[in-house]
């Protein structure tokens, strides 16, 4: 059984505390579907509440650390160096509409490099985490990325633009790329749960532009733990701030990279 450091254990509790609102919040979502009203307030209210009780929970374990939150923001710890990086719940579109693929998002930040991550799938019961240096596991199995070596093989994930956010114009060309030359493209609508699908070798690759911090930070370790890599869509360096991000395996990645810039399979 893998051991789980003291970071990741904290992560985990405060993981696993929201998720049991969550989870009840989600079963009256479900029924309010057919109100006229719809659940779209009582989603927004479900989602501060979890990042209520995250706050708190990573507070009261390491109360010197820095919170980079979702919906409340940057919040300064006394320790410069450290700070979590937080989405309370990841696929919020998918909650609104009733669909069971959301999860909970959490990095742990030092000195301006993610060293440790968790995604929380809390209706699957599924806990990816991985800590730099220990590899990347599901609950207590180990992670590899997958092994597929030809794009023609490959099944892809990405995030598609939607009322006037990101680039239409950009992404159709990427996705008519992707669609001509791989075995499929899936758009599931948590960025978290992606990344942690790549790390797990269910997807062999995803890519998205004008993601958040929070949507990103802990998926990425899981990838890198899992023997992948990291870039910006064209292939930099990828940093927490970057306007787009491109995680594969290791065979398929330089593929990938040319792909979606334009240079064709």
């Amino acid at each position: 059984m893998a051991t789980r450091s003291a970071i990741i254990n904290v992560m985990t509790k405060a993981a696993t505390k929201a998720a049991r609102g969550l989870k009840r919040d989600f079963g009256e979502v479900e029924q309010l579907q057919v109100t006229p009203k719809g659940p779209s307030d009582f989603v927004s209210a479900a989602d501060h509440r979890a990042e209520a009780v995250i706050k708190e929970t990573l507070r009261h374990a390491r109360p010197d650390f820095g919170l980079l939150m979702e919906k409340s923001g940057e919040h300064p710890g006394k320790d410069p160096r450290s700070r979590f990086i937080v989405d309370p719940l990841d696929g919020t579109t998918n909650f609104l509409h009733g669909l069971p693929h959301f999860a909970i998002s959490i990095a742990c930040e030092r000195d301006g490099e993610i060293v440790a991550g968790i995604v929380f799938d809390p209706i699957k019961n599924e806990l990816f985490w991985a800590e730099k240096g220990m590899g990347a596991y599901l609950n207590d199995r180990r992670l590899r990325v997958s092994g597929r070596r030809r794009l023609a093989e490959a099944l892809l994930a990405t995030g598609i633009p939607f009322q006037g956010h990101g680039d239409r114009e950009r992404f159709l060309k990427e996705i008519d790329a992707a669609m001509q030359a791989t075995a499929g493209v899936r758009r599931y609508g948590s960025a978290a749960l992606d990344l942690a699908y790549v790390a797990a070798g269910r997807y062999d690759a995803f890519w998205e532009r004008h993601l958040s911090p929070w949507d990103m930070a802990a998926g990425v370790i899981l990838v890198r733990e899992a023997g992948g890599l990291v870039s910006e869509i064209e292939g930099g360096d990828w940093g927490i701030d970057s306007a787009s991000l491109l995680v594969a395996n290791d065979k398929l990645h330089r593929a990938c990279v040319t792909l979606l810039s334009g240079g064709g399979p």
